[in-house]
């Protein structure tokens, strides 16, 4: 039975550059690093970057990140004046910046969660909504 993510791995073409933007502009803690990869993490989540030649990302998946309300405004401002890209514009509930890494990965910064999230569906159901 599985009990959750055990670890997320991306594939980066420059490890060095990569490294910098999960450290020093999202604020990842860095454990080991070797020729070809580095271990990360953030809260309770295990990042690997794995240099690899990285696919194209044409569909809307996307890693989503929390933050807390009272940290959303100063940290959005902060990737903002770091020069990072904005892939999307949010149009969902709670308050969510999307961004790229160095390599395209499509990545979101979410104030909220799935109680959040269903309970905002109560009241905006997307078309066509069922429960399971």
């Amino acid at each position: 039975m599985i009990t959750g993510i055990n670890h997320i791995t991306l594939a980066v073409s420059d490890l060095q550059r990569s490294l910098d933007f999960y450290i020093d502009t999202l604020g990842f803690t860095g454990h080991v690093m070797w020729n070809n990869g580095a271990y990360l993490s953030i809260g309770e989540l295990w990042l690997c970057l794995s240099y690899d030649i990285p696919c194209s990302k044409e569909d809307y998946t996307h890693i989503a990140f929390s933050v807390s309300p009272a940290d959303y405004e100063a940290f959005t401002t902060r990737l903002v004046s770091r020069g990072v890209v904005q892939w999307k514009e949010n149009t969902s509930e709670g308050k969510s910046f999307y961004l790229l890494d160095p390599d395209a990965h499509k990545l979101e910064i979410h104030v909220g969660d799935l109680s959040t999230r269903l309970e905002e569906l109560q009241t905006h159901p997307y078309n066509s909504l069922v429960d399971l």
